[in-house]
């Protein structure tokens, strides 16, 4: 349910909770994970992590960060202002492409009229790949306002009913607002865990998993914000597999083995240049591919 250094946070299959810790000297655990442990005095050891039906995670040049795992989706929460960076909405994308997870993409701040117009039009290049875009407003509770009751957040509700979604983002997206809303007692949950892995401050910046329904079948995981997005376990001539709109056009190329950057009868470049509307690929689009693949190139030499 939420980890800490080598204290993590387990429930059993009758709602209890404990504190445990792995068995050597470094947790393999993560966020999501089914493990098999065994009870030591008041607390548990991890014997054994299940098999993982997927795992989320970026990797840079210094470390690995894992996300979570066995996930259903993963919502990228993206605001129209502070202005987002098309850039790690596209890392993010391709991190969940790489493990087979869906990828929902919310927009939030739609009460931003005039920036959100703006956004809202950035967002049409992933509609037509063929991603749900959502537009939402979130705000904080109040007592004159304790339910959800917008549409575009009952659409989001809809979405999320049975699953288990990863929701990131970028710091000020608007994730904390979305947890407390969705999970009344989410602040309360997470002081327990703060308590319990004695974390104290660092709980923000940990992964925590909250049950919206009290059936237990759809679960919110709440994970830091982040500024950047590594990907580099990701294979460079693997990238345009990754990317919808390079991908449906790269079946065209003349080369098997084509970077779709300068090789002659790339199709993926012929449509850039003379099909840049919804079934073609923009510029913008492709100049992420192009930044991409050099950086991920570079960093196996």
């Amino acid at each position: 349910m939420a980890g800490h250094g080598r204290h993590v946070w387990v429930e059993t299959p009758d709602g209890r909770r404990l504190i445990c810790h792995p068995r050597g000297k470094k947790s393999q655990t993560v966020v999501g994970d089914r493990v098999l442990w065994q009870a030591s005095e008041d607390e548990g050891t991890i014997e054994k992590v299940e098999p993982r039906r997927n795992l989320f995670y970026r990797q840079d040049e210094i470390r690995t960060k894992s996300f979570a795992a066995n996930l259903d989706q993963v919502l990228v929460l993206i605001a129209a202002e502070p202005e987002f960076s098309e850039s790690q909405l596209s890392r993010a994308l391709i991190a969940a492409e790489a493990e087979h997870i869906r990828p929902i993409i919310a927009l939030n701040k739609s009460d931003l009229i005039e920036p959100f117009g703006r956004a809202w039009q950035r967002m049409g290049v992933y509609r037509d790949m063929g991603y749900t875009v959502l537009g939402l407003a979130l705000k904080p509770k109040s007592p004159t306002d304790p339910q959800v009751e917008n549409d575009s957040t009952q659409e989001l509700l809809g979405l999320l009913k049975g699953k288990t979604t990863l929701v990131l983002g970028p710091s000020g997206s608007g994730k904390s607002t979305l947890i407390n809303r969705l999970v009344p007692h989410a602040q309360v949950l997470t002081n327990a865990i703060s308590t319990a892995l004695n974390s104290g401050k660092h709980t923000t910046t940990s992964t925590s998993l909250y049950w919206v329904d009290t059936d237990k079948t759809t679960a919110l995981i709440d994970s830091p914000g982040f500024q950047e997005f590594g990907l580099n376990h990701i294979d460079p001539m693997h990238l345009a597999g990754l990317m919808p709109d390079i991908k449906i056009h790269s079946s065209e190329c003349k080369f098997y083995n084509c970077t779709h950057l300068h090789e002659p009868g790339c199709g993926v470049i012929l449509t850039m240049k003379n099909a840049p509307g919804a079934d073609g690929i923009s510029t913008n689009r492709h100049k992420i591919y192009s930044d991409l693949f050099s950086e991920l190139s570079q960093k196996r030499y």
